[in-house]
């Protein structure tokens, strides 16, 4: 893995896969990728950052996962598929270009990934595919839990591992044994559905790489509750004899809920994980290095100190502030993994252990802009404020475009930016642009849809909301209408953050 270094001044785009245009409902890894890609690497623009790229469980988010190892299989590419010979070809299905359905994207893709495997099962496609197949079988030690939770699930209607019958919920083995048995197909088709969504990311990330371009993942610092991580290791949470949670995640009253926010995550019993040298953890953050050459942990103030609610609370008044596992963590991390290219999301109402943390670790922090305008200039987020050491973004997923916080902003923060921006009430977003970029900060990112100067309705998520989230898309026009490439490489050019620019 590759070190972070401040002099290495770059500039990157924050843009998921799933959002990519294309014809099948949902962006995937496939041509619309490299595209996008070879823009990004033709603007001089080195960073591509995205979400988590796990399979999506409740609301169809990111964050919440149903493994903290496996990938998306809604992102597998079909016309990928049509060249190693698994597809004879692939009709459009019809479904919305401007957002993603995921009712109906979902059963698609699942039927075009049965026809898939049937025709490997055949003998057809890219005769080199067998052999890469059950390398990934034996080297992915995580892949039989998986397949198996997935199989169970999808046998008992999708519903949680926790309102399984007893035998499966609580894996006694000769059930398991059976299921495994009768459903070996069903197994099958799953681990070759991973195998498929790896494939096609190391190709498109082999091809970044070959472009220069440096791919930035993203890391949920806890695991959903519905997930196989859970329910195979559930030594490694704070579980009940039930397997129940006894506390869970979430962050306490503030500014923006009086009521702080209930996210549900069972909490690591981080005594067993020391116990084990942090093996899980290792075994976790190499999966996502496999994945990416930088990966930024979300929450990352969770190993210095979290939030734990009562499991039966209605919502998060009533937890207690614990400590997580401190420089303890990295320290093993770092004798397993070696150099780890993280970076840290600080942000939020802190406590004085996380700054300390960020510090022993080394790990660069962030910095929105958008946030800097509610005090006065000595605010840490506003660009003239930033250390070089920082990662700085106009906003990322879980913000307002820029353009919509504009339009929506009080009148004292809107006075302030305009005048500290010496905006142009033309294109204001241009101006957050510009000095995002002209900051000292090592790494200057915004999403795309800064760079369209989109509005609200093109937010990719609402916190605290489950309607229309994680849905937003690229039309196939929008990248290639207008001089939006053309003005990021300007900008690249003008503020020194071309690919391959340093500063001493």
């Amino acid at each position: 893995m590759q070190r972070l270094r401040a002099s290495d001044r770059s500039a990157g785009v924050i843009l998921h896969p799933t959002s990519l245009p294309g014809p099948y409902g949902i962006g995937d890894l496939g041509r619309e990728a490299y595209r996008w890609v070879d823009l990004l690497a033709d603007s001089g623009t080195s960073l591509w950052q995205v979400l988590p790229v796990g399979p999506t469980g409740y609301g169809d988010s990111p964050y919440q996962c149903f493994s903290a190892f496996a990938g998306n299989a809604n992102l597998i590419s079909p016309d990928l598929l049509v060249d190693d010979g698994l597809l004879p070809s692939v009709d459009e299905p019809g479904l919305p270009a401007d957002h993603v359905d995921y009712g109906k994207v979902i059963p698609w893709k699942r039927m075009i990934l049965d026809e898939a495997y049937q025709r490997f099962s055949a003998g057809e496609g890219d005769p080199t595919i067998r052999d890469s197949y059950e390398r990934f079988r034996v080297e992915q030690t995580w892949l039989d839990d998986y397949a198996l939770f997935m199989a169970i699930k999808a046998a008992f209607g999708g519903g949680t591992w926790q309102d399984w019958p007893d035998e499966f919920r609580l894996r006694e083995t000769g059930a398991l044994a059976t299921f495994r048995r009768r459903h070996a197909v069903d197994l099958e088709r799953i681990r070759f559905a991973q195998f498929l969504f790896f494939r096609q990311w190391e190709s498109l990330h082999r091809h970044a790489k070959e472009r220069d371009v440096r791919v930035i993942g993203d890391l949920p610092i806890f695991v959903a509750g519905d997930s196989a991580d859970v329910w195979a290791s559930p030594e490694r949470f704070l579980l009940d004899s039930k397997r129940h949670p006894v506390v869970v995640a979430g962050v306490p009253p503030d500014y923006f809920s009086a009521t702080g926010q209930l996210w549900g995550n069972p909490l690591y019993d981080w005594d067993h994980h020391a116990e084990t040298g942090f093996k899980w953890w290792a075994d976790r953050l190499q999966s996502a290095f496999d994945l990416a050459d930088i990966v930024r942990i979300d929450h990352f103030r969770a190993f210095a100190d979290y939030w734990a609610i009562p499991a039966d609370a209605d919502t998060a008044i009533d937890g207690e502030w614990r400590d997580g596992p401190g420089i303890v963590i990295f320290d093993a991390l770092r004798q397993r993994l070696g150099e780890l290219p993280i970076i840290a999301e600080d942000l939020g109402d802190l406590s004085d252990k996380v700054p300390r943390l960020l510090e022993q670790t080394g790990f660069p922090g962030m910095r929105v802009l958008t946030f800097g305008f509610s005090t006065d200039e000595s605010d840490p987020f506003l660009p003239h404020n930033y250390p070089v050491w920082t990662v700085a973004y106009t906003g990322t997923h879980d913000n307002d475009t820029t353009l919509g916080w504009w339009n929506t902003a009080p009148a004292r923060e809107r006075e302030f930016a305009r005048n500290y921006l010496s905006l142009n009430e033309e294109d204001p977003v241009g101006g957050f642009l510009d000095a995002l970029w002209e900051s000292r900060a090592m790494f200057a990112i915004a999403p795309v849809q800064d760079l369209l100067r989109l509005g609200s309705a093109a937010r990719m998520n609402t916190p605290g909301t489950t309607d229309a989230n994680w849905q937003w898309r690229l039309l196939p026009h929008q990248l290639s209408d207008g001089p939006i490439m053309e003005q990021l490489s300007e900008r690249n050019d003008r503020y020194g953050r071309a690919s391959g620019s340093q500063v001493s």
